[in-house]
């Protein structure tokens, strides 16, 4: 028992921490949420409600299609379609937006474009939970709020209004592949929703429920009234619900969604939502918003930036979303139905964007939740058969690249986070690893991926390659050294593609480096970017990469280019590289990690800097306020922890690089029940430049620090000055470092030339990236077998004469490479040929002569065979030099309408001996649907018999792109790789 006085202490103690949590309680986080930041801009959010990590999204739809419309709303619109009750959160790609309902009164209209309606921003409201609006067209005040599962609408009509009409509309927004509407009493209809866009086949059910009873009820399919249709099937149905709302009370409605089943929805309606109190469902939801929202308190900065804060947190918050019903059961990627045991299931996981900072964000800050994403990961595999990739509602969109729900278990395993069942996690992982998908064949043979074989082949590369990493760390925690080592030796695939002319990572086309070379160029070597955005992407072998790039010093020099070169970008238009710092793009996510990059070469002050750059110029309290889309969270995070003064580079590594605080103090309130607190103390709000550190009161002189020290709790303080302290966080012993320092591989050699087609004879030369490396080659007639016997030590530049096939490796400390395999062509020279058309600079295959190489492309127009001309017809002449018996005229051409690459209307091919006058031979009609979207090859060819030195080829450009294709209104794209004369 404690003494008396010193038991009145720990009473006074524990009366001023009860207060103290009160406090933090009391605090409305969620006055400091603007939803609209981001809805503007390429931002792509939307400004409904919703709560966190929801199943519902009920948000106002003011856009039907287009990129700046994926959310369903843009800032710069001024009409409303209605209300639905699915969106997604800043993602690239449309999808969402289910179940529309609109109030409305007067005569019913059934067109979207009649019953839209105006409105203005000056009516509009939103904050965490909630959202209103006035409809200009119909007078009407909405007000939106929700529960996890379900929606409540509140409709206020205009004073003495006898009927209020709401229109149910299930053929909005995407392609509906099946629906059914049914009247289950006279407040209550239940349905189902059955549509394709980005998911293939997302099937939502749903149960409305309307505060007062229906009167009128009118169905229509197809737009043509069916009057009151107990039940109505279809794939365009609209419905009306008009009720009597003379007494001036607004109408509310509930909307429940599930994925499982129309009983399903109404089983999630009645546990969350079995009465119409809106103001209490507000009250509620916006309870539970501060209690996520306090999850991190922040103190200092200016009223903006805590605004920003906060609205990066709450849309931190959102995915990925609830997909279990209240009774367990989910629809999975089997399209079966299942009962989760044990964990809750979710959806919406963009792992591309998210793996980088949410989900280390998460890591702190929903431990619990992070469990039951891995599970959710678990059972995708079980039932459908693969980790996710990019998966929304039951549906893996394969969406972007990698296999990135790795690092989010990895990095989760390694801070500790269980729940789940490592070994099968980790059997899960190699199974999409040694995969046939996406270039992963090639990738496992070669040692990266060449362009020939899978498009975005550097980025593939570098981003497997990390994924490998992580696999390998895994599976060393989990005892399988076998797996280990073969993944650490995959982990360092990077540096095969890296080209030290250039000191850049560069694509390959066989075994070949691309031509010529713009590092500032965005083509189908890189995912939504370009060399720059890539070539620092081995977050976990920096060390390795500094080596690579000759040293520190060096490695420093190219991160500077990176943030000072010129900051246009050439090639096709990205509209995702956004939010420039020279090449550094803060707006898409392969950038995330680089400003970071200079505390690993002592030079953090840079880091600090550039960081101070971000925040001030790219997260503005604004519905511009976003630099690129918030793709589901990760813009945001990125914002979260680097404003704390920290940031995850390496995810599954521990570490957390040190950047530059925004606030005064950061208390992050840990799931353990302890905290972490991150102080900066500086003579005027705009020093950013770190001084000193110290990590619960020592001196900390390293610049960086380890998710162990947060979860222990403890305070992390900052002294910020005016200028940079170029002391602190230089010496070597301070720097973070990930490497890979055992089971090191031999990077593959490299041809130094870039053209593989020769006239005459040719010299191949041939080197290694790795120094004392001995490289040992065989040739053989083209596409000729190789075997050891053939293998000898290389010394000189090879000398072609005939068409002929090369293999390589190195070989260094008894570790041999991969074998690289490249053909060399040998190009006619009894013929020439001048293109008088202008080929599109992003494919030309080389040059002219690739029409008359006598190598016939695939049907994969990125192999580098393929020559491109947009929107012109094709015409180019091809010169025998003499005059000769001639039997056949043909040309091969492609066709891939996803791409916007069409067949030529016609093929026309004209005879001449004097070049001047030519003499027509036929006409080829293109007979391929330009609706087939499987990519073909055909060869346009006719039979004749004539003597003719000159023939000319003629292909009619498919002209502008259709309406029913996404590119509508833009230029079709002639490819064609050879002409054929014999």
């Amino acid at each position: 028992m404690l003494p008396a006085n010193r038991l009145k202490i720990a009473f006074v103690l524990l009366a001023a921490s009860l207060v103290m949590s009160s406090k933090a309680q009391e605090k409305n986080y969620v006055a400091l949420v603007n939803p609209f930041i981001g809805t503007g801009g390429h931002g792509h959010t939307y400004p409904g409600a919703t709560m966190p990590f929801g199943m519902v999204q009920l948000s106002p739809d003011t856009r039907l299609k287009g990129w700046d419309g994926c959310s369903g709303y843009h800032y710069s619109d001024s009409a409303i379609y209605g209300f639905s009750h699915t969106h997604l959160n800043g993602t690239g790609i449309e999808d969402y937006c289910d179940v529309l309902l609109q109030p409305t009164t007067g005569a019913y209209k059934w067109s979207s474009e009649d019953y839209k309606s105006s409105f203005s921003h000056k009516t509009e409201k939103a904050s965490a939970g909630y959202y209103s609006v006035r409809l200009d067209k119909y007078n009407v005040d909405v007000e939106l709020t929700a529960t996890l599962r379900t929606g409540l609408h509140k409709y206020t009509f205009p004073a003495g209004t006898k009927d209020g009409n709401v229109l149910l509309d299930l053929l909005h927004h995407d392609i509906v592949l099946d629906s059914w509407l049914e009247k289950k009493d006279d407040h209550t209809l239940i349905g189902m929703r059955q549509s394709r866009s980005w998911a293939n086949k997302q099937t939502l059910f749903f149960a409305i429920r309307f505060s007062k009873p229906i009167g009128k009820y009118t169905v229509a399919l197809n737009e043509e009234e069916k009057g009151a249709l107990q039940k109505a099937e279809g794939r365009n149905i609209k419905a009306y619900s008009t009720f009597d709302v003379s007494d001036g009370k607004p109408l509310l409605v509930q909307v429940a969604i599930s994925g499982v089943s129309a009983e399903g929805a109404l089983k999630n309606l009645e546990a969350e939502n079995a009465d119409f109190d809106f103001e209490s469902t507000l009250k509620k939801a916006t309870a539970v918003w501060n209690k996520e929202l306090g999850k991190i308190g922040v103190e200092g900065g200016t009223k903006d930036e805590q605004t920003v804060f906060y609205t990066a947190l709450y849309h931190a918050s959102i995915n990925p979303n609830l997909y279990t019903d209240v009774d367990g059961q989910f629809r999975g990627t089997d399209d079966k139905i299942h009962t989760a045991n044990g964990f809750t299931n979710y959806s919406v996981f963009s792992l591309w964007d998210t793996h980088r900072a949410f989900h280390p964000l998460q890591t702190i800050i929903n431990q619990k939740r992070t469990a039951d994403w891995i599970n959710t990961f678990l059972v995708q595999d079980e039932y459908g058969g693969m980790l996710p990739v990019w998966e929304l509602s039951a549906n893996e969109t394969f969406c972007m690249i990698g296999y990135h729900s790795v690092p989010v278990i990895v990095d989760a395993y390694q801070k500790n986070i269980r729940g789940f069942d490592a070994k099968k996690a980790l059997a899960a992982m190699r199974r999409y690893a040694e995969s046939n998908r996406f270039g992963l064949p090639f990738y496992m043979s070669n040692g990266f991926i060449s362009n020939d074989k899978e498009p975005e082949s550097v980025s593939k590369t570098l981003e497997y390659a990390f994924d490998d990493w992580c696999i390998a760390q895994m599976a060393k925690w989990t005892g399988d050294e076998q797996t280990y080592v073969q993944y650490l030796q995959r982990a360092q695939n990077y540096k095969n593609i890296f080209d030290p002319s250039t000191s850049h990572m560069r694509g390959k086309l066989g075994a070949m480096w691309y031509s010529p070379f713009d590092p500032r160029e965005i083509n189908h070597f890189y995912t939504e970017g370009n060399s720059w955005q890539y070539s620092f992407t081995a977050q976990q072998d920096i060390a390795g990469l500094i080596k690579l790039y000759g040293g520190k010093q060096k490695f420093a020099a190219k991160l500077n280019e990176l943030f000072t070169t010129v900051s246009k970008t050439t090639g096709r238009d990205q509209a995702d590289v956004t939010g420039l710092i020279g090449q550094y793009a803060q707006g898409n996510e392969p950038s995330h990690h680089m400003a970071y990059l200079f505390n690993f070469v002592g030079q953090p002050w840079q880091t600090q800097s550039y960081l101070h750059k971000i925040f001030s110029e790219f997260y503005k309290n604004a519905p511009d306020g976003l630099i690129g889309n918030e793709d589901c969270g990760q813009m945001s995070a990125w914002y979260i922890l680097s404003s704390m003064g920290f940031y995850s580079v390496t995810p599954g590594s521990g570490q957390y690089i040190l950047g530059t605080p925004v606030f005064d103090k950061v208390t992050i309130h840990l799931e353990n029940g302890k905290q972490f607190v991150i102080s900066a103390k500086r003579n005027k709000p705009s020093d950013f430049y770190v001084q000193s550190v110290t990590l619960n009161g020592k001196p900390h002189s390293q610049s960086y620090f380890l998710h162990t020290d947060i979860m222990q709790g403890g305070e992390l303080k900052f002294n910020l000055g005016a200028k940079p302290n170029k002391i602190w966080g230089t010496a070597d012993k301070d720097l973070p470092r990930t490497k890979i320092d055992e089971h090191l591989i031999t990077p593959v050699p490299y041809f130094t030339g870039n053209d593989k087609k020769f006239k005459g004879q040719t010299s191949v030369e041939i080197k290694s990236i790795e120094p004392g490396a001995v490289i040992y080659y065989a040739v053989t007639p083209l596409h000729g077998e190789s075997t050891n016997a053939f293998f000898q030590q290389y010394s000189a530049p090879l000398q072609l004469t005939q068409s002929s096939t090369v293999y390589a490796y190195a070989v260094k400390a008894g570790t041999q490479s991969k074998t690289i395999v490249q053909d060399f062509y040998k190009l006619p020279e009894d013929k020439t040929v001048n293109v008088l058309s202008k080929v599109n600079s992003l494919y030309t295959a080389g040059g002219p002569d690739a029409l008359i190489d006598g190598v016939v492309g695939e049907a994969n127009y990125r192999t580098g065979e393929w020559q491109s001309y947009e929107g012109t017809d094709f015409e180019a002449v091809v010169d025998l030099k003499q005059s000769k018996p001639i039997t056949y005229v043909g040309a091969h051409f492609l066709q891939d309408v996803g791409s916007w690459i069409w067949m030529p209307k016609s093929v026309g091919f004209e005879a001449s001996n004097d070049g001047k006058t030519f003499t027509p031979l036929g006409e080829v009609k293109n007979e391929i649907s330009d609706k087939d979207y499987t990519p073909s090859v055909k060869e346009f060819g006719l039979p004749v018999q004539t003597t003719a030195r000159f023939i000319r080829v003629k292909a009619i450009n498919y002209g502008k792109i259709p309406d029913w294709h996404p590119g509508k209104g833009g230029n079709a794209h002639i490819f064609v790789d050879e002409i054929l004369v014999r």
